[in-house]
């Protein structure tokens, strides 16, 4: 089974108002502390599985990454090599911002190690990038671009849509200058409104309004066209990617691997000696820290998962990909396969397509995916 480790960096140079992602604005960033603990983390997985499986994905998650030294990347590195074999062309990623890269920065991560860069840039427009919180305009979003592909072999490039007051003429436009960016893969993320943010009170007030139902699925629709059209398929829901250059990191959760989550607030997945178990961090970094001084860990929580809620979340999380599930290998991993009797009816309404043992979500249910799964599994 493939595996993964994912690292939490929290720390960010502004907060966005849209944004529910456990990050943190600090004046000064005390990096010793964040990779020393950090290392413990990693020290504790290690140490709490069943065997050592080969490492093929290592991402650098925030928060902003980019800000930290490419010093600190290189010693998280370097520890987790000396924990686990590290698959020869092991994809190791680090997400940056516009407002966070420059040439000596970026020449820093790739000597450490670092061969994949998820560029945050959200908008290509200057107005819709002001709104949203982000530190840079779109210039700098483009030398960001060129420079991190310059850099990296690999570069993936993220944007956000159903925007406040965005049409479907302008979302077209702008993808379509996004495409033409020629990185290999594109994260394109619909706009919620998720709760306790900034945003979540000027929705609530009728300060800020996003597109409705209908014209963010038409949003969702033009986004498939245009990219499928340019050769960069949707391999999942959000994520779009020229063959081969998918992400191998997401798949692993996708897929239900298992992958270690270390940094304040993440999450993990593990095969340990007392069985499967779901881990998620302390999000604050400074009580995250006391607690892996003290106890070698900083967990929040480390909860034991059964067969039949992991077999729920392997299938949640497998039906967000284009490939599907396939229901003979399911049933060998949890001895059970999604009753024929749920399934039959979303077939007929053309939501799911089953094609010997492959299980899919149709475009159409890829729509209205959460409520396909809700009927599959309630």
């Amino acid at each position: 089974m493939s595996f993964g480790v994912y690292v939490h960096f929290p720390f960010c140079a502004a907060k966005c108002p849209y944004c529910d992602f456990n990050s943190h604005v600090r004046t000064v960033v005390d990096e010793e502390a964040w990779v020393s603990g950090v290392e413990h983390e990693l020290e504790w997985v290690a140490a709490n599985q069943t065997e050592r499986p080969v490492v093929e994905t290592i991402f650098f998650g925030g928060g902003t990454p980019s800000l930290m030294s490419g010093a600190s990347a290189g010693r998280v590195l370097q520890k987790i090599a000396a924990l686990w074999p590290m698959a020869n062309d092991a994809e190791i990623t680090l997400e940056a911002n516009p407002a966070s890269a420059d040439a000596a920065r970026f020449a820093n991560y790739r000597a450490a190690g670092i061969n994949r860069v998820s560029l945050g840039v959200q908008a290509l427009q200057d107005a819709d990038l002001k709104k949203l919180g982000r530190l840079h305009d779109k210039t700098e979003a483009l030398a960001a671009l060129a420079l991190a592909q310059k850099t990296f072999e690999r570069v993936s490039l993220d944007l956000i849509y159903a925007r406040p007051g965005q049409t479907d003429a302008q979302w077209r436009a702008e993808l379509r200058e996004a495409i033409a960016l020629g990185t290999e893969h594109l994260s394109l993320y619909q706009l919620t409104i998720e709760p306790e943010t900034p945003y979540a009170l000027l929705h609530k007030k009728g300060e800020l309004v996003i597109p409705d139902d209908d014209l963010a699925a038409g949003l969702y629709e033009t986004t498939q066209e245009l990219t499928e059209a340019a050769g960069l398929p949707a391999y999942e829901i959000s994520n779009h990617a020229r063959p081969g250059a998918e992400s191998r990191h997401n798949l692993i959760y996708w897929r239900y691997g298992d992958y270690a989550g270390v940094g304040p607030g993440a999450h993990g997945r593990l095969q340990t000696r007392d069985g499967r178990i779901a881990t998620a961090a302390i999000k604050l970094p400074e009580r995250w820290h006391d607690a892996v001084t003290k106890n070698g860990q900083g967990l929040a929580d480390s909860i034991a998962i059964h067969d039949g809620d992991a077999a729920r979340e392997h299938l949640l999380m497998n039906l967000r990909l284009r490939e599907g599930l396939d229901l003979a290998a399911y049933e060998l991993r949890w001895s059970m396969r999604p009753p024929l009797e749920k399934l039959t009816p979303l077939v007929e309404h053309g939501l799911l397509a089953l094609g010997g043992d492959i299980l899919t979500a149709t475009p159409a249910g890829r729509l209205v995916l959460n409520a396909v799964i809700a009927e599959i599994l309630n």
